[in-house]
Parts: structure tokens; C-alpha cells; sequence
């Protein structure tokens, strides 16, 4: 079968279709078959080109044999055997990409802009943000150098880094583990002390009970 999806008795249409030698009644029996096979998938009328999808499946189910009246251009083998053109991905540079593109383009603001406290604050928000990208993928701890040197990079010796103190309170990926497991075995030891209380309330009460 052609298209399978489509059921053998839609297959054999296709093949009926194909013996009439009647041009005009052969049409209106592919005409049928398109209906048949639009109301086998009535959650595609809305989809683009429905219609033309389906005379192509028309073609296909025929092995491209069918001599018809198509109200769109009649496909060919080759149509559906062509590779499709190579997608061209946008060329990025893979230096740094922990820290994002988005820091890329402040960087490249912030050389943009005139000396001054603006200036200033923009490239301690960069670094702070390098140190926040630094602490979630890596270590528990980066020494600011580490920061300020690779953003030196980024900026090819542009920006003026040296002195900058950097903030402390980001919490690093692994801290962030450590707190969510000591957290997990708070509830957990919590609800087994709640599971253990109302057992020892059921015995109790069984005891209590038979005496």
C-alpha cells in the first residue's frame, strides 16, 4: 500500500481508479477518493494546503500512475525523493557560552559607552552576572580574578576590571542540592514521625479495646 494509514479498501479505490479508462469518469471517482480520504482525517482541515496534501497522497497511493484533472501541480517521485536544503545555524563564537550571549551583548554596550559611574555599574552587574552563571554550572566557590580575567577576554582588554569587588550571595549549584536534600529529609523524617504517632494512637486504641 502506498499510504497505509489509509486502509486497504481507500488502496484499492486508488487501484479501481486507475483501471477506468474514461478520463472524465475517472476524475470524479479520484474527486471521491478525496473526499473519502478528507474525512478520514477530519483534524487536518485546518492545517495549510489540506487539500493539496491530500491529492498528493492521491499520487503517492498511485505510485504517480494516476492520469487526472488535479487542481494542483501533479507530483512525481523525484518531488518526495529531493533532500531538503541545509539549514544554515547562525555562526557563534563557543568561547565562554556558560555565560550566555546575553552577557556578550552587555559587554558590547558597555564598550560602547562613555566613562563615568554608569559605566562603572554596568560592568559590576556584568561580572556579578558572570559570577552568578560561574557558581550554577561549576564549583561551589570562583575567586573574583577568575571573573574579572575572563571578562577581560570577553571585552578584548576594553574594559577597565581591575579593583572591582564582586558580590557574594549567590548560592552555588551545589549548595542549592545540599539544601534541597536536607529538605527532603526534613519532610521525610517528619512524616515518619507522623506515620509512627498515629500507630502507636491505632495500638493503643486496639489495646484499649480487648481490655
Amino acid at each position: 500500500m502506498g499510504i497505509p494509514e489509509y486502509g486497504r479498501n481507500v488502496q484499492n479505490m486508488v487501484n479501481h481508479c486507475l483501471s477506468i479508462e474514461d478520463r472524465e469518469k475517472r476524475n470524479k471517482v479520484a474527486q471521491s477518493i478525496i473526499d473519502v480520504i478528507g474525512n478520514l482525517n477530519p483534524h487536518l482541515r485546518d492545517v495549510p494546503d489540506f487539500k493539496h496534501k491530500l491529492w498528493d497522497h492521491l499520487f503517492i497511493m498511485s505510485d504517480f500512475k494516476l492520469d487526472v484533472d488535479s487542481p494542483y501541480p501533479i507530483p512525481n517521485a523525484e518531488t518526495f525523493e529531493e533532500k531538503p536544503n541545509k539549514v544554515r545555524y547562525p555562526k557563534k563564537s563557543r568561547t565562554f557560552r556558560h555565560y550566555g550571549n546575553v552577557v556578550k551583548e552587555m559587554v558590547k554596550v558597555a564598550l560602547a559607552m562613555e566613562e563615568g559611574p554608569m559605566k562603572e555599574g554596568l560592568i559590576i552587574s556584568i561580572a556579578n552576572q558572570m559570577k552568578k552563571a560561574y557558581l550554577t554550572w561549576n564549583k561551589d566557590t570562583v575567586d573574583d580574578a577568575v571573573i574579572l580575567k575572563e571578562l577581560n577576554i570577553l571585552a578584548n582588554g576594553g574594559l577597565s576590571v581591575e579593583g572591582l569587588e564582586l558580590s557574594n550571595n549567590f548560592p552555588s549549584l551545589a549548595s542549592a542540592n545540599k539544601k534541597d536534600n536536607h529538605k527532603r529529609r526534613s519532610n521525610s523524617n517528619h512524616s515518619n514521625h507522623s506515620n509512627n504517632k498515629n500507630k502507636n494512637k491505632k495500638n493503643f486504641r486496639r489495646s484499649f479495646k480487648k481490655n
